[in-house]
């Protein structure tokens, strides 16, 4: 190559024959409005930016709660757990969710124009049109859900703020310099676009001629066939109606939430659009009976427990390698805390108390059959093999291994493919994965605290309780109903002790449980425990990490680079 360019120097300089003005800018192949105004297939490709970044099961964020202690020193999670969250370093900051709401703002100016075809029939193209504009309006309001969940907050006025709200494409050099939303004209301003999408999207891809939505029925000149090869099945894993009024219920119960709103009328919202996609799969009779291990087989994940996820990838063990204890050759790198452990109810569903039968050194003993699914304890069978986190048990003993051996007593099973094998020599037989955006239990979940909220344990919402759910789950899990324990709740605050509970578990490791605490104003800073067998007894470890987070740590700060680029954005308060 050197020699090559030494050559065509040499000949450039002896001939003179390429005069410097006679040298034209080459194409560099790179698109410009009008390309991507009238090619559809580069336009969809501005649309599918809106699809990255979407929030997954995966980011393990349960290690800044009172659930999980993350074994790698320098991790970022677990430094900010240990003190050093502010508007510099923000692991769980979502600010950048806005580059995708630019990318969406600027296909629907695309879509706007009449240069964009996806089909030269009329109405085919129109049904493109409608499905596409439905898709970015919605993953628009999704985006600026997951800043608002982020970065809302009580700010140096004392005012609850929400963000800025962007529904038009800015130039690199337009003015991104603009004030925050109160909070709840910022949750409305999400609603809208969820609304608006709501009447351009097909409810579900893939539907039958007589379960088409009146508003592509009602087209001129209206054909199923043509419908079909714009929303058919292929479509499956985009957003849908359905997904949308999922969101909506999602966003509400946050709105509604103690940190926030505490509002009733949001309460309703999140209920009557939980209730309403409850319904179409029959209820509390239409929870997966499966759902809770919703991840350990390709069968199970390609179940109707998800209400939205990702494509199904190939064989993989990357997260089975992060998590697997170390005789597995893993890393251990999420620990479950005893807290965790001890949220679990006993098998009858009364709490794990020596009241209710909680023997402390029997500890795993006719417990809810989920801890098991969920949690490597000691001396479970996992992998071809017994875990023992206590004395004798080598590299998966307790604190054997710094960075890599359990701080609490506990390995991470939940998430997990337990028929991943990963040899010694660092081979491995993967299996398959998925990244899930919204499952149904989150869904009836939601119906279940919306409707307590609104009137207690037996409040009907569309025919279904927070009781009626809340044993469903339970029965699922094999709590044998009816359940003595959800039978003696009676008041509104002990369900909603419950259902936090069930969530808690039901949710557990999937990103839940840092927001859930800070909606519900709910401290952050629980140490901690653990709990280690001796080789005579188990012994609780108090605190094996402090936690270390500022009062007014329930509102996240604005990341500061954009507070100094941008003055009339206002930080929250304390930060």
């Amino acid at each position: 190559m050197k020699n090559l360019i030494k050559y065509i120097v040499i000949v450039l300089v002896l001939t003179g024959m390429i005069a410097c003005d006679t040298l034209e800018p080459i194409d560099e192949n790179r698109l410009d409005f009008d390309d991507v105004t009238e090619n559809p297939n580069f336009a969809e490709g501005v649309l599918l930016n809106g699809y990255t970044g979407l929030v997954n099961q995966y980011s393990f964020s349960e290690a800044a709660t009172d659930d999980a202690v993350n074994n790698i020193l320098n991790n970022n999670i677990k430094r900010m757990a240990l003190g050093e969250l502010n508007g510099w370093f923000n692991p769980l900051a979502r600010w950048s969710s806005y580059e995708r709401v630019l990318w969406i703002n600027r296909f629907l100016e695309i879509i706007d124009t009449e240069a964009t075809q996806w089909s030269r029939d009329t109405l085919t193209n129109e049904m493109f049109q409608m499905r596409m504009k439905g898709e970015a309006l919605a993953l628009r309001g999704l985006h600026h859900f997951y800043v608002l969940e982020a970065h809302a907050g009580i700010g140096e006025s004392g005012e609850l703020l929400g963000i800025p709200y962007f529904t038009e494409f800015i130039e690199p050099d337009g003015n991104f310099n603009v004030p925050r939303l109160s909070f709840e004209a910022s949750v409305q301003a999400i609603m809208a676009d969820f609304d608006a999408s709501l009447n351009l999207l097909p409810t579900d891809y893939g539907l039958e001629e007589g379960e088409v939505d009146p508003w592509y029925t009602d087209l001129e000149n209206y054909e199923y066939a043509k419908y079909a090869t714009v929303n058919d099945d292929f479509f499956d894993l985009r957003i849908s109606g359905r997904i949308v009024k999922a969101l909506k219920a999602r966003l509400a119960l946050f709105a509604a939430s103690p940190s926030f709103l505490n509002s009733q009328s949001y309460y309703d919202i999140a209920a009557n659009n939980a209730a309403q996609i409850l319904n179409t799969i029959g209820g509390v009779a239409g929870l997966d009976p499966n759902g809770n291990e919703f991840y350990t087989t390709d069968d199970n994940i390609l179940s109707d427990e998800s209400l939205w996820r990702g494509t199904i990838g190939g064989n993989t063990f990357n997260i089975e390698r992060r998590m697997f204890p170390p005789s597995l050759n893993g890393e251990g790198e999420i620990n479950p805390t005893h807290n965790f452990v001890m949220a679990f109810p006993m098998q009858d569903g009364f709490p794990a108390t020596e009241a209710n039968g909680f023997d402390p050194q029997n500890p795993y003993d006719n417990r809810d059959p989920r801890l098991e699914k969920y949690v490597i304890v000691n001396g479970a069978s996992f992998g071809g093999g017994t875990i023992n986190t206590g004395v004798g048990g080598g590299n998966d003993r307790l604190d054997s291994i710094p960075g890599q051996s359990t701080t609490t007593g506990y390995y991470l099973k939940k998430l997990l493919r337990p028929d991943v094998s990963i040899n010694n020599d660092g081979t491995a037989q993967g299996k398959r994965h998925a990244n899930v955006y919204f499952r149904y239990t989150e869904l009836f979940l939601i119906l279940a605290e919306s409707a307590n909220e609104i009137g207690g344990p037996d409040h009907q919402v569309d025919g279904i309780t927070a009781r009626d759910v809340i044993g469903a789950i339970r029965n699922r899990a094999g709590i044998t109903q009816p359940d003595n324990y959800l039978a003696s709740i009676t008041s509104q605050e002990d369900m909603r002790e419950l259902i936090r509970n069930e969530r808690r578990i039901e949710l557990s490791f999937e990103g839940h449980r840092f927001w859930d605490l800070r909606r519900w104003g709910l401290p952050l800073d629980e140490p901690a425990k653990g709990y280690f067998f001796d080789g005579n007894n188990y012994i609780e470890l108090p605190s094996v990490e402090i936690r270390n987070f500022q009062p007014f740590a329930t509102y996240m700060p604005i990341p500061n680079a954009e507070i100094l680029k941008f003055p009339e954005l206002e930080q929250n308060n304390g930060w």
